[in-house]
Parts: structure tokens; sequence; C-alpha cells
């Protein structure tokens, strides 16, 4: 698996403010973390891909300064449509739609765009959302999206006909959305392969942060996308909060802080008996949850930071996702993108921004991928 690192931590919404994220943030990564070549899986917002889509100069500016700086692009992050750093974004992150024409075009815009990018011989992917938050949601609704999913995959393959590349589009689970786990995923797509979408370009970005926050058993959610017939395409490897006891007065004093304005963090209780109990934010979560049984928290932390007790955070379901897809005949070419967008809102105080993600990296190489310490420099195209 190639490894790289998701830019959305990044507020950029425009060409200079990618490239300059670039030469201050990935750069200093890359050499921070000893790599002669380090990924990074960028974040278009719509009105940038579009720019690039239909300039061949901004593409070839953006080649340059992704060569100065000794990167790759080997997967874009397709979810946020635009204003992922908005001061309050919540379910704003979840439109457009699938059943919305803009989400089609943008995600095509954005494969043409990775195309463009990939260095020879890679296969390109493109996580995008599970379809929209779960209301309002209907019988349209998903009609229009399994169409809109058959016309996108018209277009990858119209795209690798011209081009050469392999662009696929990995759908992402999360809670609280229509495709909330990754059952769900698997089930919604194997139902729409016989109406046009095509299991070769369209497959799963599997976020262990929300994985772990299902309470799903990593290595049978995994196992159940390939006897699907269907592939995994994507890892955003992430870890979620975990709290072990949560109706203690020092397990809620430490989730207070987490409840910040910006983000969604979703909450799932695991009673004794094994019933899942959900709430839509922490703060809702903090008001009705019982606290009976663990909780695990849509918050993304990074992958090498230990929290004081009484909090913890799944880097183990993380570990064990990662080594489930490591067994996967077509393992090389599922793209492992480390994707903690929450620095800015996370509580107390961290080391800078370089530091903190070169770190999330050397973990990443030591606990998931101990064998490669970091991988050969690929022709720019």
């Amino acid at each position: 698996m190639r490894l790289s690192y998701c830019t959305n931590v990044h507020p950029a919404e425009d060409l200079d403010g990618v490239i300059r994220q670039l030469r201050e943030y990935a750069g200093p990564v890359r050499r921070r973390a000893g790599l002669d070549v380090l990924g990074v899986g960028l974040w278009l917002p719509a009105g940038l891909a579009g720019r690039l889509a239909d300039s061949d100069t901004d593409l070839a500016l953006l080649r340059e300064v992704l060569s100065e700086q000794g990167l790759q692009i080997h997967t874009l992050n397709a979810f946020p449509y635009g204003g992922f750093h908005n001061e309050v974004v919540k379910t704003d992150v979840y439109i457009p739609t699938w059943a919305q024409r803009e989400r089609l075009q943008y995600t095509l815009e954005c494969a043409h765009v990775l195309a463009a990018l990939l260095p020879d011989g890679v296969p390109g992917s493109i996580s995008t959302l599970p379809l929209a938050w779960r209301t309002p949601w209907g019988r349209e609704n998903d009609e229009a999206a399994v169409r809109a999913f058959a016309i996108l995959s018209d277009g990858l393959r119209t795209l690798k006909e011209y081009t050469g590349k392999t662009v696929r589009i990995a759908v992402e689970p999360e809670p609280g959305c229509v495709l909330d786990t990754v059952s769900d995923v698997t089930a919604w797509l194997a139902a729409g392969v016989p109406r046009g979408i095509d299991p070769e370009y369209i497959g799963l970005c599997v976020d262990t942060c929300h994985l772990a926050v299902s309470f799903a058993d990593p290595a049978a959610a995994v196992r159940g996308i390939g006897t699907a017939g269907l592939r995994v395409v994507k890892v955003q490897a992430s870890a979620a909060l975990h709290v072990s006891a949560p109706s203690g007065n020092s397990a809620r004093r430490a989730l207070e802080a987490f409840a910040e304005p910006r983000y969604l963090h979703q909450v799932r209780e695991l009673e004794p008996g094994g019933t899942v109990l959900m709430a839509d934010d922490l703060p809702q979560a903090l008001g009705e949850l019982p606290g009976r049984g663990p909780w695990r928290i849509h918050f993304h932390m990074p992958l090498h930071l230990v929290p004081e007790h009484p909090l913890e955070t799944t880097a183990d379901v993380l570990q064990a996702a990662v080594a489930e897809v490591s067994t996967l005949p077509y393992a090389e070419d599922v793209h492992l993108d480390i994707e903690t967008y929450t620095w800015s809102v996370l509580p107390g105080n961290h080391t800078d921004l370089v530091e903190g993600i070169s770190g999330e990296i050397a973990w990443a190489q030591s606990h998931l991928l101990a064998h490669a310490r970091s991988w050969p420099a690929l022709p720019q195209t």
C-alpha cells in the first residue's frame, strides 16, 4: 500500500492556497519524516477541481510544485465539496448529495485532474461521501444516486481509454449517513452492479475511525467486501476517540473538551447486551446516552497520540483493518491515506503541524507498514 497524508487538514480553497500548503507543510513534512518521496492525498474544493480540469497551464504549475517538493499524488479526497474549514461545517459536508448533478460533475472533474497528476503505472483513487446524510432521503434520491454512479462508471472507463490511467472511486461509509457502515455500502454497491455500477471502478473507502465507531469487527468487514465481489480502493488511516466508562465524572469532563462547534462528532454506545445506541453529535450524547457501555466518538485522533486516561483511541482497529487489507491480492493498489483533519480543533496544546503530521507518518510506517520505510520515486507525467 502507498502511504500518504490527506491535505484536507489545511484550509486552502484556491490554487495559490494549495501551492502554499504544499510548500509550507507537505514539503517540510517529507523532509522531517526523512523520505525521498511523500504521497499527499490532495483535497480539491469543487471550484478548484473545475479550474484544474479546464486548464493545462494550471495543471502544469501544480505538477511543477509537486516535483519541486518531492511529492506525489495517488489519491484525492472528494468528500467535502467546499468550505471544509468554515466556522461551522457539521452536516453541510454532505451537500451536494449523490442525488444532485453537482456531485457527479465534481467527482468527474476530480477524476480528470487525478489522471493528469498520476505517475505512470499507478492507479488512482478518489474518496466520496456515502450518498448523503440519512435525512431527507427517499426512493427517488436513491434511484438518482444509482444512475449517477452508473454514469460515473462510464466516465471512468472512457477516461481509461483516452489517458491509459485507472481512476477508481471509493465510497466512504460514515455514521449517520444513508450508508452508515461498511456493510451498508457493500450491500448498496452490490445491488447496483446489475444496474450499471462497475465494480472495477467503484469500490469502498474504509475509514478506520468510522469503522471503529460502528463497533464492527474490522477483519470481518474487510472480508465482506470481497465476498460481495467488490474491492477496497482506499483506506483512510484514522483513529476514533474511545472511552470505556463514559458515565464517570472524569470521563465526562474529558469528553466535554472535544465537543467543539465546527465538525460533527457522532457517538455510538455499545450496551452490555450488544445493542448499539446512537447520537448524532457529542453534546447530544453527553445529554442523552445512558453511558452503560463504552462510547466511540467520531473525532479523528492523531495516530501517534496517546490521550490521558480515561480516554483512549481505536488505533488497534486501524491496525487490524490494515492487516486484513494487506492480505488482499491487489493490496499494492490500495492507498493508505492518513486523514487527521482535526488538528485545528483538538483540545490542549499540541506540537506544530509539520511535526505532528510527520509523527503520524512515522507511526504509520512502524505500526502499519513496518517493512516499507519509504518507496522509490516514480516519474511525474
